[in-house]
């Protein structure tokens, strides 16, 4: 017991304290969006509280435990999570033309959010074991041969976002690592003949429209280019002080789709405006700030490249997920991390939560 009083105590509270905050915003969001059916309907959520229960419960053991035995077991966790992508193409169900889910009946969950942790995991291991501090060919293509099969797995859901999500991870890692510029300028052809490659036999018709359609908003403006069209005048509806929770137009007359998820930020600028946002962006800004804090401080190079691994996932997903809500980006399916509904998307946001705390646990 004094052991774990005395891991508490060093409980970094101001990480805490944002995730804290994105929680709460997302719950309310969910509140307000469950209001707009008649009788409102609040299921979603009660399935985000039951989510976000059992994800403090694994955050805080994650906390209390050794994160540094990871290493110890990335090869088994990388092999699970080979297993786990190869059954999902199997056995799998499709939800909005992507087989990115194992049902359980009452409840889906979506493996490659729980895989992305696992890979960055096994890339950090791999880097932390090289001999030179230079990141060349060998270093490189011993990284790149997990990450593509990881990759071509979750392509062929197709679920090219998070793919996306993984590979540019991946990149980050490997930067910070000192890529060799040779390396990084093959890197660039490479990445640009698959975007190239995934655009003809990866990418699904809608999939390729979301993207004509961001290049060209006038394109089909009723029909892809409908959300982003709903998510900014929704974002301009809010003004400085917002409509109110639960009296925001465009998602209570059902205006603004997927509001719930891909569009919830759109729906806290509207029911809370300007205030909202800006409380959702310095959360989000201490979370990053604290985690760079902690890889000043780190020791070791596979805790370093353990954070930057799992704080690039979530940084890039809320820069994506906030832009394609401005229309800066298409939009990809990428949720707003501790914020957007759905229970496998909260659960691993809050097991990085929990791995992070566990390294700040024992920095300190």
């Amino acid at each position: 017991m004094h052991k774990y009083s005395r891991l508490l105590s060093s409980f970094d509270w101001l990480l805490a304290l944002s995730v804290f905050v994105l929680l709460v915003l997302g719950i309310s969001a969910l509140y307000g969006i469950g209001l707009s059916s008649a009788p409102p309907d609040f299921t979603n959520v009660i399935k985000q509280i039951v989510a976000l229960s059992i994800g403090l419960v694994v955050a805080l053991l994650l906390a209390l435990s050794n994160f540094r035995l990871l290493r110890s077991y990335a090869g088994t966790l990388y092999a699970t999570g080979g297993v786990v992508l190869t059954a999902l193409l199997i056995f799998g169900v499709n939800r909005r033309g992507t087989t990115g889910w194992f049902s359980f009946g009452f409840f889906d969950v979506q493996p490659v959010e729980f895989v992305k942790i696992i890979l960055v995991v096994a890339i950090a291991a791999i880097l932390a074991s090289r001999t030179r501090r230079i990141v060349r060919w060998k270093e490189f293509i011993a990284t790149a041969i997990p990450v593509g099969i990881y990759s071509i797995l979750v392509m062929m859901q197709p679920d090219f976002g998070s793919a996306a999500l993984m590979i540019g991870a991946w990149i980050v890692m490997l930067l910070f690592a000192g890529l060799d510029k040779k390396v990084l300028l093959s890197l660039i052809a490479t990445g640009s003949a698959m975007v190239a490659g995934a655009w003809f036999f990866f990418f699904e018709t809608f999939q390729r429209n979301r993207i004509l359609t961001f290049l060209n908003p006038e394109l089909d403006p009723l029909g892809v280019g409908y959300n982003v069209t709903q998510a900014k005048i929704a974002i301009g509806a809010g003004r400085f002080f917002g409509r109110g929770l639960g009296f925001g137009s465009q998602s209570q007359l059902q205006f603004l789709p997927e509001a719930q998820t891909d569009f919830i930020f759109a729906a806290i600028a509207e029911e809370l405006g300007f205030l909202g946002v800006l409380l959702v962006v310095a959360a989000f800004g201490l979370f990053f700030w604290r985690i760079w804090r902690l890889i000043n401080k780190t020791r070791d190079d596979f805790t370093g490249y353990l954070l930057i691994g799992l704080g690039t996932l979530l940084f890039i997903q809320m820069t994506v997920n906030i832009a394609m809500n401005l229309g800066m980006m298409p939009v990809t399916g990428l949720p707003l991390p501790f914020v957007s509904y759905g229970g496998s998307s909260l659960l691993s946001s809050l097991v990085i939560f929990g791995l992070i705390e566990s390294v700040a646990l024992r920095e300190r």
